[in-house]
């Protein structure tokens, strides 16, 4: 059961409801939460509609339901940009497999997925199907398209289905549903007001306008530590260099970068407004002294000789500029004399804490979903933790944080 009182009060949510049999549950849904104060707009498919009508659903919510671009009584245009700004949190229930399978890639045909591209809110999803569909690879993938994002979901419950037979797809109860939203949206934020700085990825130094010296990350890290600072309430800074990934989350912005001199001056301007600074970005240590305007050109050059000078030291430099009531956490990927070597750079560069990682071990490093860290502060203390996923090892660094800074 909900918890009684107006935990939601001054709270907009837009319902969406997709094409499902479970349509029928938003109507309850939509109670419970204008009874615990909220403000409820309703999006709809046109499929959506085939299960329960928007009479009822405008009736429960006290709001005129938006199912098409354009009333066609008088032409007014639905905006959905409008809507994107108004909401809190963009709560779709029930989720079917066709609609997350278009969220997942964008696309965007009916107003309800034009909304989704456009809020600015968080996103909740309580998905309804079979249990067949929900299990499939396709929609499993989407599923992970969509967490990875940032996006809540209400996992739904193991019962009978519309289908006759029994397992997981039946979307969860309103009630729980509600609470989910109340406990989302209410929650304490263990870092919000706060500020950070985050470095992700490679950084590329030119030898030509178009060969480069670069290295294998993929910014996997760094963005999941983004994530996950923004997920506990952070505004996030994210510096990123030429990377396969993006985030949508609202608490985030990206600062694109290719060179690590590049880095280096975002950083070292951007680190004065923050409250602490994690740098996962694997930056390259050396550039080329004279890179080349024009293409090189192996018949006109044959063997190169290229002239590699030292970048500057990013966290070294911050670790100059680091105030008393700053953090700065670096990371360490190292292939030999592991602790000796993080150590080093914990006290070299001023830093309140190093991640250590090594390549010696299975399923850590570039290019892989998987990390495996020791933290060591700057008291020698060290914290080792077993491999997990590179989203599970950002919450275990921000609960570090959190805990001990």
């Amino acid at each position: 059961m909900t918890t009684q009182g107006q935990n939601l009060k001054g709270k907009n949510i837009i319902l969406g409801i997709t094409g499902s049999i479970a349509a029928y549950k938003a109507a309850m849904l939509t109670r419970l939460l204008i009874k615990q104060g909220a403000t409820v707009k309703i999006v709809m498919t046109p499929l959506a509609k085939e299960f329960i009508t928007p009479v009822t659903m405008a009736t429960l919510s006290q709001n005129t339901v938006l199912s098409d671009f354009f009333n066609y009584d008088d032409g007014d245009w639905n905006s959905h940009v409008e809507l994107g700004l108004w909401a809190d949190l963009f709560l779709l229930a029930p989720a079917s497999a066709n609609t997350m399978a278009k969220m997942a890639h964008g696309v965007c045909d009916n107003l309800l997925l034009t909304t989704y591209l456009s809020v600015r809110c968080p996103v909740m999803i309580a998905p309804a199907m079979d249990m067949d569909m929900y299990k499939h690879p396709a929609t499993q993938d989407n599923i992970e398209i969509l967490k990875s994002r940032g996006h809540s979901f209400v996992e739904p419950e193991t019962g009978e289905l519309a289908s006759g037979l029994t397992g997981k797809g039946r979307m969860e109860e309103p009630e729980r549903i509600t609470g989910a939203v109340i406990e989302f949206l209410t929650s304490k934020k263990k870092l919000k007001g706060k500020r950070f700085l985050v470095t992700a990825g490679p950084t590329i130094e030119k030898i030509d306008p178009v060969r480069f010296i670069g290295n294998h990350s993929s910014g996997k890290m760094g963005y999941a530590i983004a994530e996950s600072l923004a997920s506990e309430g952070a505004q996030v800074d994210l510096i990123s260099g030429p990377v396969q990934i993006t985030t949508n989350n609202p608490n985030i912005t990206i600062h694109p970068v290719e060179s690590a001199n590049e880095m280096h001056q975002e950083a070292t301007t951007r680190f004065k407004m923050a409250d602490g600074a994690i740098m996962a970005a694997a930056v390259s240590d050396y550039s080329v002294a004279t890179p080349s305007e024009k293409k090189l050109k192996r018949e006109q050059t044959g063997n190169i000789t290229l002239e590699l000078i030292p970048n500057k030291d990013i966290a070294a430099a911050l670790g100059k500029q680091k105030k008393q009531n700053q953090i700065l956490v670096g990371f360490a990927l190292e292939t030999d004399n592991e602790l000796e070597n993080a150590t080093k750079k914990l006290q070299k560069k001023n830093l309140d804490c190093i991640i250590l990682n090594s390549l010696k071990e299975p399923g850590a490093g570039f290019n892989v979903n998987t990390n495996k860290i020791i933290i060591i502060n700057n008291k020698g203390e060290q914290k080792t933790f077993s491999l997990k996923e590179k989203k599970e090892v950002a919450a275990d660094i921000v609960q570090y944080l959190v805990e001990n800074y």
